[in-house]
């Protein structure tokens, strides 16, 4: 008994959306902010498009204590040189809650 009870846990936990301490919003509710700002235009969650797909983010700055604060510039002011010759470009006008939840959500992705 104890066994399927730990086990109906572990399945559960699987299949619970993830929520972020930043806005507690859910995976889908994070991609669809994304998507309003236009983040996904040149970014995939696991594909490349004209940017570095996010998953390839996170595993570059996986285990870099500084890479939320990183990221967090790169969004608001743009730049260069780090995924290629392509620029991003600055997102001054994007909130910047939002800027700090979808970097955080980019950085749990594997």
């Amino acid at each position: 008994m104890k066994v399927l009870f730990v086990l109906g846990i572990v399945v559960a936990s699987l299949f619970a959306e993830v929520v972020y301490a930043a806005g507690d919003l859910t995976d889908a509710q994070v991609q669809a902010m994304a998507q309003k700002n236009g983040c996904m235009a040149c970014h995939g969650v696991g594909n490349k498009i004209v940017g570095p797909a996010y998953k390839d983010v996170a595993a570059k700055y996986k285990g870099d204590k500084g890479a939320e604060s990183k990221l967090i510039q790169k969004v608001r002011n743009g730049g260069s040189g780090v995924w290629g010759s392509m620029a991003m470009p600055a997102h001054p006008e994007m909130n910047k809650k939002d800027i700090k939840t979808l970097v955080r959500w980019i950085l749990t992705l594997s």
